[in-house]
């Protein structure tokens, strides 16, 4: 819980960073490829979205293990907390320099450093839990940051994120629906992760325009869906008729994670289970005969 409380000033400290940094990240009119794997992926689907929509130029996410290497890029951003994930060190091996790179990372000291053209260290929003919380978010406000959003208003937010008390009646729901539009389609993937990583809890994650193209029937009487961002037309109205419980705050979507975060430690500690530590993850994927590197 103290990760997730500090994501307000994580996202201070990376809005003052973003101009700093600037040369290192995507230029207005680059053809970008953003890679990650896990919660970086839904970042990465959430910043391409979000740069495309804002002018700034093409932009592709792809999980690390599906980059089209033929496809021709004027950049590849690579997010990585670790810098040690298998998969993301190789899409840089095999770019072999043709390509120019740049890379988020928690820690400079990892093999990713040694691949990518430019790193950006967010050394400040590192976490001990395995879950990634603070560091994915404070990654895509940096982004968000070098885009020309200012995020005074998300800020706020956030910091109401932590310290509101939870939504009671989600507390005892035996599944949540997340979805999204443009933008928080990622959000929305990276929600249900949370829940799942940290709670063991059903989710599911759909483009909110997708949700009555058959996910709606999941939904229920003790099944809850969470929108974030706005909500299209009628469907209040449907999630209303199948006896679910919708969710749809305003503010800024980002800072609405924070919410699933908090329920997600909320949900694993009722269950008994360690929402830091989950079964089966581990902090980094390194694959076997991979080259391990430091902090691998």
């Amino acid at each position: 819980m103290t990760e997730i409380a500090a994501q307000p000033e994580c996202w201070r400290r990376a809005a003052g960073l973003a101009g700093r940094v600037r040369d290192a990240l995507p230029s207005r009119g680059e053809r970008v490829a953003v890679v990650g794997c896990g919660t970086s992926l839904f970042m990465a689907q959430a910043y391409a979205a979000l740069r495309e929509s804002a002018g700034h130029g093409e932009t592709d996410a792809f999980a690390a293990s599906e980059v089209p290497l033929a496809r021709r890029y004027d950049r590849v951003l690579a997010l990585t907390r670790s810098g040690t994930t298998t998969e993301v060190l190789d899409v840089l091996d095999r770019l072999g320099g043709g390509t120019p790179t740049t890379a988020i990372t928690a820690d400079p000291d990892t093999p990713v450093s040694k691949r990518a053209d430019r790193v950006v260290a967010l050394e400040f929003a590192d976490e001990e839990s395995v879950v990634q919380t603070r560091f994915a978010t404070t990654q895509l406000a940096l982004l968000r940051a070098h885009l020309g959003e200012d995020l005074t208003a998300a800020i706020a937010d956030a910091e109401a994120a932590v310290a509101d008390p939870l939504p009671p009646e989600l507390l005892g729901v035996e599944q949540v629906t997340f979805l999204g539009r443009g933008w928080t389609v990622g959000i929305a993937q990276e929600a249900a992760l949370k829940m799942r990583e940290a709670a063991c809890f059903w989710t599911e994650a759909y483009p909110a325009m997708e949700y009555r193209h058959g996910p709606i029937s999941i939904t229920g009487p003790g099944r809850a869906v969470w929108m974030f961002g706005e909500l299209p037309d009628g469907l209040a109205g449907q999630v209303a008729a199948t006896g679910g419980l919708l969710r749809a705050a305003g503010g800024d979507p980002l800072a609405d994670l924070i919410r699933v975060q908090r329920l997600a430690v909320a949900r694993a500690e009722a269950a008994g289970l360690d929402p830091e530590r989950p079964r089966h993850l581990t902090r980094s994927v390194i694959l076997d005969g991979a080259a391990e590197g430091p902090g691998a």
